[in-house]
């Protein structure tokens, strides 16, 4: 990217947009009621920076600071196709019903559109997420094959519901933890792999590779390794297809990427960070497997040092104990709660300390996420670009970045990385917040 201010070339917004979403559980049966109690006036889209955002542009003396939906070309929610894959056969209202995550005044408000999402039959692979057993499954002999029934899927959901663009969303279960080996290193061994059904390739991968090959955005919502992978990198290029980060960030770790800078900014030295959470759901089933565990523990580690950076501020940050537990607990549902205790040091080293309680809503913090991602990555794509989208790493625990680079965690980085990739884009200036120009330097 250069600092040049001429506008970027973007296809306009027209028809509908399709958002294939796998999994039809918590995650997306809240997106789906949420967007019809916003389409119907029932609630505004909190939480969401591209219906809410704004981005100031110009000096702060011009006084301009448009809506982001109204300074970026982005599909209208009314041009909205929703569809979804799932491995249990509970259509929208049912799975919402079932998750718990509404209460019964919004779900029945949202019953109509909500069963109206009837899920394509998943693939499904119970090496990968052990504590679950779908029946609603596809059958074939090799992962090839589940690529091509996915990429029919695709191609069938396209032509009945006369969309013409789509954008596919991982929104399933945490699978089992997985490193890069020789099958991932490019696309032709990747393409050999699933002929021979490799057990090292994830069904996520599977359904990402279905989606690249069509040319069709893939964000993955899951910490699983995915399209992370420089064969799936080399087909995103190939395709001329935009990818993102994995793990939507949504609750605890949210709150490292907002407290950690703060600490950094002010040269408070750290101790110790321990994280528990608890939660109920289907999430939290799936994560009391160790393999799963070891996925989302992965993530949420891998924060803090690159917001601290202790090989370069080693007195503050070279010494630091961080633990995170997760655990299953039933009765608390959707309704997650991440505790956690910061022991911090400051002047003279005398010690302090941060607790954190945040009683939140996972789905709830999800869903928009959801959205603004799959309008960004719409927007991603008639814009021509390709391969991985480090500006949208705001959305992300674990965002995915060029080879050798180490990724930005730092919330307040993220978010004006994001907003200056839209500057450009539109061909204004880059905010850098020097303000020189106010004081005669």
């Amino acid at each position: 990217m250069t600092t040049e201010t001429k506008p970027h070339t973007i296809k306009p917004a027209e028809g509908k947009l399709g958002v294939l979403l796998v999994g039809l559980g918590a995650i997306s049966t809240t997106v789906i009621a949420g967007i019809d109690a916003i389409k119907k006036g029932r609630t505004k889209p909190y939480g969401s920076l591209t219906q809410m955002g704004t981005i100031r542009l110009g000096k702060r003396t011009e006084h301009r600071s448009p809506m982001v939906k109204d300074f970026v070309p982005l599909a209208n929610l009314n041009d909205v196709e929703i569809a979804a894959w799932d491995i249990f056969p509970d259509d929208g209202y049912t799975a919402a019903k079932k998750a718990g995550v509404l209460n019964d005044t919004d779900l029945e408000l949202a019953k109509t559109a909500l069963a109206a999402v009837k899920p394509m039959k998943g693939y499904f692979d119970q090496n990968w997420v052990k504590k679950l057993d779908g029946n609603y499954v596809k059958s074939a002999k090799t992962k090839r094959e589940y690529a091509e029934q996915l990429m029919d899927d695709i191609k069938r959901f396209q032509k009945e519901r006369g969309v013409s663009r789509t954008v596919v969303v991982w929104c399933a279960s945490t699978e089992t933890f997985a490193q890069r080996n020789d099958a991932h290193s490019t696309l032709a061994k990747f393409e050999k792999a699933l002929e021979s059904n490799d057990p090292t390739i994830a069904p996520s991968m599977v359904y990402a590779y279905a989606a690249l090959k069509l040319g069709i955005p893939f964000a993955n919502g899951a910490p699983g390794l995915t399209v992370d992978t420089p064969a799936l990198c080399e087909l995103a290029n190939e395709t001329r297809t935009p990818i993102c980060g994995k793990d939507f960030k949504t609750g605890q770790t949210l709150m490292k990427t907002i407290l950690a800078p703060g600490l950094k900014a002010r040269y408070l030295g750290l101790s110790g960070w321990f994280s528990t959470n608890i939660l109920g759901n289907r999430d939290g089933e799936v994560l009391d497997d160790p393999g799963s565990f070891k996925t989302k523990e992965e993530s949420k580690l891998s924060v803090l040092d690159t917001i601290l950076q202790p090989e370069l501020n080693p007195d503050l940050y070279g010494n630091i104990f961080h633990k995170v537990r997760i655990n299953y607990y039933p009765p608390r549902g959707d309704a997650k709660e991440g505790w956690d205790n910061i022991d911090i040091f400051g002047w003279m080293k005398y010690p302090m300390q941060i607790k954190v309680d945040f009683l939140c809503r996972d789905s709830i913090l999800a869903a928009p996420i959801v959205l603004d991602l799959a309008l960004f990555m719409d927007l991603a794509k008639r814009a021509e670009f390709r391969g991985i989208q480090e500006w949208l790493s705001f959305y992300f625990k674990s965002p995915q970045t060029a080879e050798g680079l180490y990724p930005e965690h730092n919330l307040f980085i993220q978010e004006t990385k994001l907003k200056n990739t839209l500057r450009w884009m539109m061909g204004e200036e880059q905010i850098t917040h020097l303000g020189n120009e106010y004081y005669g330097m």
